[in-house]
C-alpha cells in the first residue's frame, strides 16, 4: 500500500503542477492561440505522465500486491480529472484533427496544437523517468531495472493490433461527438467510463492508448516491434477509427465531402395529407355547383319541330 500511496501522491503533484500552468498561462497569455497550446502543453504532460504511472502499477503492481481493479479505478478516477480540468484542451492528437475536419480549427491551429501535444508528451515522459530514478518504492526499484528491457505493448500481430487500436478509437470518438455539448456533468463520467472499458477490453493486446501522441511516448522506444509496426497500429489505427466514427455520425467528413454520403435530408417543410384532401373536396363541391348552376340549353331543332 505504501507503492500506491506514493503513486497517488505523484498524481496529485502533477495534478496541481498543471493547473498551476494552466492559470498562470491564462494571466499571461492573451487569450487565443498562445493560450489554447500552453492549455495542450499542460493537458498532454498531465494525462502522459499519469498513465505513464499507471502503466507501471498495472505491470509491476501485481508483485506488490496491487491487482488490475485498483488500476482500473485510478484510471477512471486520472481520466475523469483530467477531463474536467482540460480547459477545452484536447491532449489527444486525433481529438484535434477531428476538430479540424468539423472546421472548428484551421490547418495552422490544428498544427501548432500538435506540436504542443507532442511536446507536452515529451515533457510528460521526462518528468515520470525523473521521478522514477528517485527509486521511492520497490516498484520504482523493479521499473529502473526493466526500463533497459522493455518490450513492446504489440502483443499481436501488426494487422490485429491496428484493427484494435481503430476500433478502441471508433468507440472512443462516436461517443465523444454524442456528448461534447453536453453538461460537464454528464461528458466526464461518460469518457472516463467509456476509456476504462476500452482499456479492460484492448489492453492484453496492444495497450489500449488509441492516442498516437501517449503511445509515441510511452512505446516507441521499447524494443521487440519495428518503427513501421508502431506507426500502423498506433498512428494508423486511432486515425482510421477517427474518420469511420465522424463519418458514420456526421454521414460525411465536413472537410472533404459538403453533401451527406449516408443520410438522406428530409424536406424542411411537410404538407398534411389531411389539409390536401379538404382542399381537393371543395374543388369538387364548387365544379359540381358550377354545373348544376349553368344548365345545358336545349337545342333548336326540338323547338322548330314543335
Amino acid at each position: 500500500m505504501a507503492g500506491l500511496n506514493v503513486s497517488i501522491a505523484f498524481f496529485f503533484l502533477v495534478l496541481g503542477t498543471c493547473e498551476a500552468l494552466r492559470r498562470l498561462s491564462k494571466r499571461l497569455l492573451a487569450p487565443g492561440l498562445l493560450g489554447c497550446l500552453a492549455a495542450e502543453l499542460a493537458g498532454s504532460l498531465q494525462l502522459c505522465s499519469g498513465c505513464l504511472e499507471l502503466r507501471m502499477l498495472l505491470e509491476i503492481g501485481p508483485w506488490g500486491g496491487l491487482g488490475p481493479d485498483v488500476v482500473l479505478t485510478l484510471l477512471f478516477l486520472l481520466f475523469a480529472v483530467h477531463t474536467a480540468c482540460a480547459d477545452g484542451a484536447a491532449a489527444n492528437p486525433t481529438i484535434s484533427l477531428q476538430e479540424f475536419l468539423l472546421f472548428e480549427h484551421g490547418p495552422v491551429a490544428t498544427v501548432a496544437k500538435l506540436l504542443a501535444q507532442c511536446v507536452g508528451a515529451g515533457l510528460g515522459w521526462a518528468l515520470t523517468k525523473l521521478y522514477w530514478s528517485w527509486e521511492l518504492t520497490q516498484l520504482h526499484l523493479i521499473q529502473n531495472l526493466m526500463a533497459s528491457e522493455c518490450s513492446s505493448s504489440i502483443h499481436t500481430s501488426p494487422h490485429l493490433g491496428a484493427l484494435v487500436e481503430a476500433a478502441c478509437s471508433f468507440f472512443f470518438h462516436l461517443v465523444l461527438l454524442r456528448v461534447r455539448r453536453s453538461p460537464a456533468v454528464c461528458r466526464v463520467p461518460v469518457l472516463a467510463a467509456t476509456v476504462t472499458f476500452l482499456t479492460y477490453v484492448a489492453v492484453p493486446a496492444t495497450g489500449a492508448f488509441f492516442n498516437p501522441a501517449l503511445a509515441a511516448a510511452s512505446t516507441f522506444l521499447c524494443a521487440g516491434s519495428s518503427l513501421r509496426d508502431y506507426i500502423q497500429v498506433y498512428w494508423l489505427g486511432p486515425l482510421t477509427g477517427m474518420l469511420a466514427a465522424l463519418l458514420l455520425y456526421q454521414g460525411n467528413i465536413p472537410r472533404f465531402f459538403q453533401k451527406n454520403l449516408l443520410y438522406g435530408q428530409k424536406s424542411k417543410y411537410k404538407i398534411p395529407k389531411a389539409r390536401v384532401t379538404h382542399a381537393e373536396d371543395g374543388e369538387q363541391r364548387q365544379k359540381g355547383k358550377g354545373e348544376k348552376s349553368n344548365p345545358v340549353p336545349k337545342s333548336h331543332s326540338s323547338e322548330t319541330s314543335l
